[in-house]
């Protein structure tokens, strides 16, 4: 790459899958037990170890019958119920049986009645020792009963390799008997902010000073994303003691700490800049990117003397830049290593100018509001300027108003894409 470029947003979002690709490879398996593995990837084939259902059973409280003897329309002798859980004796000729639902199919019998067409539409009492029943003459076979195998057969692929594990794929494996899955091993990402002018929360701040949003922002973002994200604290404008810091924390060569880093801050064009100081010279690569916000960006493979060479990129400053850098930029790349759902993109009317329109040359992510209306339509409604540090028009905004390089500026009433990242209303 070169030391200074000039990309368009596609070419730097594939200069970015390329360089998480080999985390495919690298990232390995973990065996979960299922109350933790919701929401990650799993890793291989899942085959059914037995049937479900593993044996036939009935669908409803009724009688367990042979359909032939309750076509005379005789009455016939009621034998002992069959509870649910309780291993189903063979059906004596000529004898119907109670039967409750998600019980055993005796052996012999081939269909269900319900209770409420019976004659009489009630079970005998428990101790009953001579009770008949009249059953409908229009049985058909198989009916009522949930044959084994019907919902998955045993040796089946029950879920492929790469399913991202929601409740309804966990419910499916504990039916079939599976405690744990192997999932793929999550991401592991370090989070850095940078500037002499940033503090934690909670702290006070003096004249000049500002609070850290970008870890909160950016490790949200990462953990929604099935990463797994940890933040390194707030870095001051030294270049060294960054480089310093930044290599104590990612572990020696051979056993790297992390799977990617992700820096907030020092990469433009000012005086101070401590990251593009500090790792220009060490595989870091610093330039621009056809994109607003977010246009000044860092990428490379990381190495540092006696380190594990380690992904990195190198993300603005301003809080909304970090979030649509990782929007635009990361998040296609990052739910491919672990199966994140993808952001939803829909087509909206745009409820009124944007003010000012976006700059030529540039993809243009703008804060919107999308909402659906009552006839069904969908009304995007813009939310502050474009102004990169307006965190709370996007903590009100839900959506990303996505506008292409030298596309013509939407007017009011015209169709435009939003990239939703909150809730509908």
């Amino acid at each position: 790459m070169d030391s200074s470029f000039r990309r368009t947003v596609e070419d730097h979002r594939a200069a970015v899958h390329r360089l998480l690709a080999p985390l495919a490879d690298r990232l390995g398996t973990e065996d979960l037990p299922l109350h933790e593995a919701l929401g990650r990837v799993l890793a291989a084939d899942l085959v059914a170890p037995r049937a479900l259902p593993p044996f036939d059973n009935s669908q409803m409280d009724g009688y367990a019958l042979r359909v032939a003897e309750a076509a005379h329309g005789t009455a016939l002798p009621v034998g002992a119920p069959i509870p649910a859980g309780a291993t189903a004796p063979r059906l004596p000729a000529g004898t119907v049986v109670p039967i409750m639902t998600g019980a055993m199919l005796p052996a012999g019998a081939d269909s269900v009645v319900p209770i409420e067409r019976a004659d009489p539409p009630r079970f005998p009492p428990a101790d009953s020792q001579d009770a008949t029943v009249t059953l409908p003459t229009d049985v058909p076979p198989g009916q009522f009963i949930r044959a084994a195998g019907s919902d998955i057969a045993a040796g089946a692929t029950a879920l492929a390799a790469g399913t991202r594990l929601g409740p309804v794929h966990l419910g499916l494996a504990a039916a079939l008997g599976i405690d744990t899955l192997p999932a793929r091993r999550r991401p592991r990402v370090l989070v850095l902010a940078t500037g002499d002018e940033v503090r934690a929360p909670g702290t006070a701040l003096a004249p000049g000073q500002i609070h850290d949003a970008n870890s909160t922002l950016l490790a949200s973002l990462l953990t929604e994303a099935g990463a797994q994200a940890q933040c390194a604290g707030i870095s001051a404008d030294d270049p060294e003691a960054f480089a310093t810091a930044l290599a104590g924390k990612l572990g020696p060569a051979g056993a790297p700490a992390h799977d990617l880093v992700i820096t907030s801050g020092g990469i433009s064009q000012g005086a101070y800049e401590v990251v593009r100081q500090a790792l220009a010279e060490h595989g870091i690569d610093f330039g621009s990117v056809a994109m607003q916000p977010g246009g000044p960006q860092g990428i490379g493979l990381l190495e540092l003397p006696g380190t594990a060479p380690t992904p990195l990129l190198a993300f603005p400053g301003n809080p909304v830049s970090g979030v649509v850098s990782f929007e635009i930029l990361l998040r296609p790349a990052l739910i491919g290593l672990t199966g994140a759902a993808e952001r939803r993109m829909l087509s909206a009317r745009l409820a009124g100018p944007l003010d000012p329109p976006p700059p030529p040359g540039k993809l243009q992510a703008r804060r919107v509001m999308v909402r659906i209306l009552h006839d069904g339509g969908v009304e995007a409604s813009a939310v502050g300027g474009p102004g990169s540090h307006l965190v709370h028009a996007l903590a009100t905004a839900n959506a990303l108003l996505v506008l292409t390089p030298d596309a013509p500026t939407p007017q009011a009433g015209e169709p435009v894409d939003a990239l939703i990242y909150g809730d509908l209303s």
